[in-house]
């Protein structure tokens, strides 16, 4: 099993489930991140509202900071329900 890889045939119920989970999760993510940079960018043209509008810029960072940590953490917790006996000969296809 490769790090990384979706398209894996052999993957369990289980295994799919987790990567449509966190794949909804990681589109969720990229929506929150898109809409806070757009209300941000649109708060900066009024001067009284600037604080709030960095407010959004750092939510959008934040979420953004979340998207390859979601990523690596789907792929640990795929990696650790793999065939552990097997690992490496599957590393090298």
């Amino acid at each position: 099993m490769k790090l990384f890889r979706h398209d894996a045939p052999d993957r369990s119920e289980e295994a799919q489930a987790l990567y449509a989970r966190a794949e909804l999760a990681y589109t969720c993510i990229d929506f929150g991140a898109a809409l806070a940079f757009l209300v941000g960018s649109i708060l900066f043209f009024y001067n009284d509202l600037q604080e709030t509008a960095t407010w959004f810029f750092v939510i959008g960072s934040i979420a953004f900071a979340a998207k390859p940590t979601l990523r690596l953490w789907r792929e640990f917790k795929l990696y650790r329900m793999g065939d552990m006996k097997d690992l490496a000969e599957r590393y090298e296809e």
